[in-house]
């Protein structure tokens, strides 16, 4: 900013001391002027005394030309027809000043105003031209005079289309400034409201898995020592995990480190390194601990199904108390089967079932879909009671995917009250989280009591078109024979003989009798019949199978069977 502009800045914040300035420098060059000259200057029978008296009556109004323009362009008028009917003064210097008036009530008046005040200004004119010269030769006085009002009045206007465009400009900038910093604040308070969310998932799913490894070992240590060691083992892993995602999630806040995020404000996958994936005896939590024990493992939340492909190092490796936490992706609906093999290592009965061709979604919708069925898992394990029996279904369809976590506890629907003996819950924000999440990406959140016990959450998301067209794994996935003879309208005995000859490794299971049965509330939603989910012809026997088999063949290795059991720990 230069001189000019800090000056006018300054005389704008100051119109009165500048007009008062200027209307005295005026004063002191005028009057002495007027003293120094000798009478025969003026006409015969000039009273230089009343032209004085005249001119510091016209500069008396002038410093308040700019902050009270009308009240001084009214004063100025009146000072010059005193001037010229009363003191009997055709002309002095200070008349000069009066254009001054007529600029300045322009620029800074109202329109009312300035409008008026032209109207005296040529009143004043004829006014004076009468007063100079009763003859028709006064015309010569009025034509010039009012010339010099009428560019006076035109400077005015100019000046002020320029000061009302220089105004709209500054209150567009300042209007645009005051959006900017609500539209930080917004995303201030987005972000605020996503690191929330994240830290609530985070932190009460990790300490819930503590808080039962730790009462699960301190029963096992007398009886199993063994089994209590492995408890230990799984909170240390558990909370490594936590450090880690907490880390992750708050790397954002830090200014010296910026992490490359994706849309979502997370870390991106490809540009971070890979997190060391924790390594446990896949028998570790098959056995039981005395009394109450809780069965044990090492499985952290978010690690990649394999951490081999995921391009972890083998082995497992830990982070020292004292060097960084390892940032690893964000998990996403791959996980899943990793978050449920975690709650069954924590002691919960879980089942869960895949239907459909799993797709490849984006950061966002993977995620919400791994956080809802968390914050699901999560609830069970604090308000279900004791030893519940949960069901997790996963139902891909062409346009939507579904998630359904549904368990048999008491919890406070089954049990109408809380006990007497025991404080009132107060209310908790995970199922307002999980329906921010869903909202965020157009999905639909349904949480509520089962009849007959128990408590459901389902979970509706739309697979963007993209995504929908690409597989999540580049080998074929193989679809459940009776669900795809149901879609060809084959027979459910021929289906099954279909599948004993092309899966020879095919192993059935009873489901315990309190598994909670995901179609038992009603039938399935309009969404689920779309992405093909199984018919009334299977229904029954999909709703009590407990142990899910998927095969993958290997277009290079037929006799290849990869089947994963989803047995949940007893």
């Amino acid at each position: 900013m230069g001189w000019y502009e800090r000056w006018a800045q300054w005389s704008e914040r100051h119109r009165f001391l500048m007009d008062l300035g200027w209307t005295v420098l005026a004063a002191l060059v005028l009057i002495p002027g007027m003293l120094t000259m000798s009478s025969t200057s003026f006409s015969p029978g000039y009273d230089l005394r009343a032209g004085v008296i005249a001119s510091l009556l016209v500069l008396a109004p002038l410093p308040w030309c700019r902050t009270r323009p009308f009240a001084s362009a009214v004063a100025v008028f009146v000072a010059s027809m005193v001037q010229l009917w009363v003191l009997d003064v055709d002309l002095v210097a200070a008349d000069l000043l009066v254009l001054v008036s007529i600029y300045c009530i322009t620029v800074y008046g109202t329109r009312r105003a300035y409008l008026t005040c032209a109207a005296l200004g040529v009143v004043g004119a004829v006014a004076f031209g009468l007063a100079v010269n009763l003859s028709v030769h006064s015309v010569v006085v009025v034509i010039p005079t009012l010339a010099l009002l009428a560019a006076s009045f035109a400077f005015g206007l100019v000046r002020r289309s320029r000061r009302a465009m220089l105004l709209a400009m500054r209150d567009r900038t300042l209007r645009l400034e005051i959006e900017r910093d609500q539209q930080a604040q917004i995303a201030t308070a987005a972000e605020r409201s996503r690191i929330a969310r994240e830290m609530h998932d985070i932190v009460a799913h990790s300490l819930s898995v503590i808080i039962a490894q730790a009462d699960g070992g301190r029963y096992a240590a007398t009886a199993d020592p063994a089994a209590a060691q492995r408890s230990l083992g799984t909170i240390a892993e558990t909370g490594r995990a936590a450090l880690a995602d907490m880390r992750r999630l708050l790397g954002v806040l830090r200014d010296d480190q910026p992490a490359p995020t994706t849309p979502l404000g997370l870390v991106a996958p490809d540009d971070v390194p890979r997190a060391p994936a924790g390594t446990r005896p896949r028998g570790a939590g098959s056995g039981a601990a005395g009394s109450g024990a809780a069965h044990v493992g090492v499985v952290a939340a978010g690690t990649p199904p394999d951490a081999a492909d995921h391009g972890a190092p083998p082995g497992g490796g830990t982070t020292p108390a004292s060097g960084a936490a390892p940032l690893r992706p964000q998990p996403d609906a791959a996980d899943i089967g990793q978050l449920v093999e975690q709650a069954r290592d924590s002691g919960m009965r879980v089942s869960w079932a895949r239907v459909g061709v799993e797709r490849r979604l984006p950061p966002g919708v993977g995620l919400t879909l791994y956080r809802v069925c968390q914050e699901a898992l999560t609830n069970v394990r604090k308000h279900a009671g004791p030893r519940p029996a949960v069901t997790v279904l996963v139902r891909w369809g062409e346009e939507e995917v579904e998630l359904r976590v549904e368990d048999d506890g008491r919890g406070l629907a089954a049990d109408g009250s809380p006990s007497p003996d025991e404080p009132a819950p107060a209310p908790g924000y995970g199922l307002l989280g999980m329906r921010e999440r869903a909202e965020m990406f157009g999905g639909t959140l349904t949480a509520g009591p089962r009849r007959g016990g128990g408590f459901s959450v389902r979970f509706v998301v739309p697979i963007p078109r993209a995504a929908a067209r690409v597989p999540a794994v580049t080998e074929p996935v193989a679809v459940d024979a009776e669900q795809a003879a149901v879609d060809a309208g084959q027979p459910a005995a021929d289906a099954d003989a279909d599948a004993a000859a092309a899966q020879p490794a095919a192993v059935e299971a009873e489901p315990p009798a309190d598994a909670p049965r995901p179609e038992e509330d009603g039938p399935a939603p309009a969404a689920a019949d779309r992405s093909g989910a199984p018919g009334p012809a299977s229904a029954e026997r999909t709703e009590h199978t407990e142990l899910t088999e998927h095969t993958e063949h290997d277009e290079e290795h037929p006799d290849r069977t990869d089947l994963h059991d989803t047995r949940g720990a007893r």
